[in-house]
């Protein structure tokens, strides 16, 4: 019995000797995985941690969404590693990023919110009857570079609607603008124009003893409009009579 005994303990001391064994190959092992993650890292990179922070910047000329966005595209493209989203209510850019990247968005939006340049339209009406020039009318308009602009100057004409039968019961008013309209459109090279003008003719509408008949010519269009130079928009002729019109324009800087 003391044999077996002794047996017993001989084969329990193998067998924890044999986990003791396994557990610092288990331990070995695992040091050798932390090892290698370690040997991975690339040998001589010094680069420092990248450091963001972010800053809003508040746009000052900018005064339409499209001069935001574009604003934004090239910051997008010139930055590529910074955050950059635009904020259109409050006319703003906010931008994530190294300081760099923000010294160097500060610059870029320096460069590009600028003051529209403000231009001086004068068109030219010029009416000639054969090659006798009779009458010529000069109308000015400051514009902004890129920016729609209207101008009106004539009568509003009333026309009565309604009172079926002759009857005066339901009768209402509206109003026609009638006289010269312009509106212009000018980046510096390109101008996009629409000259409408429009009057009371003397001939009698057969709908109703109130009702007038407006006569309109409109002249609409894209030209290359050189600084200082006028340009022939168009030539239309006067109904009813043997005269011409032609419409010049002329573009100054004024700012």
């Amino acid at each position: 019995m003391r044999l077996s005994y002794a047996g017993k303990g001989r084969r329990s001391g193998s067998s924890a000797w044999m986990v003791m064994v396994v557990v610092a190959i288990a331990i070995c092992s695992l040091s050798s995985v932390g090892e290698t993650k370690v040997d991975d890292a690339k040998p001589g990179d010094t680069r420092p941690a990248r450091v963001e922070t972010y800053q809003v910047f508040y746009l000052i000329h900018a005064n339409n969404r499209n001069d935001l966005n574009d604003i934004q595209t090239d910051l997008r493209n010139m930055l590529p590693n910074a955050r950059i989203y635009g904020v259109p209510t409050q006319n703003a850019i906010s931008v994530q990023g190294t300081q760099e990247e923000l010294s160097l968005a500060q610059k870029i939006i320096s460069d590009l919110d600028r003051a529209a340049k403000l231009y001086r339209l004068t068109y030219i009406f010029t009416e000639k009857d054969g090659s006798k020039q009779t009458i010529v009318q000069h109308y000015s308009m400051i514009v902004v570079s890129g920016v729609s602009t209207v101008m009106k100057q004539g009568s509003r004409v009333p026309i009565v609607t309604g009172g079926a039968g002759g009857s005066k019961d339901g009768w209402q008013t509206q109003y026609l603008d009638v006289g010269l309209n312009i509106e212009a459109t000018f980046d510096g090279v390109r101008l996009k124009s629409k000259v409408e003008q429009s009057s009371v003719s003397e001939e009698k509408s057969g709908v109703g003893l109130q009702d007038p008949v407006i006569s309109q010519t409109m002249l609409e269009g894209s030209s290359i409009l050189p600084e200082g130079k006028p340009v022939l928009l168009g030539v239309v002729d006067v109904p009813g009579s043997t005269r011409r019109q032609e419409i010049e324009v002329v573009a100054e800087v004024v700012r």
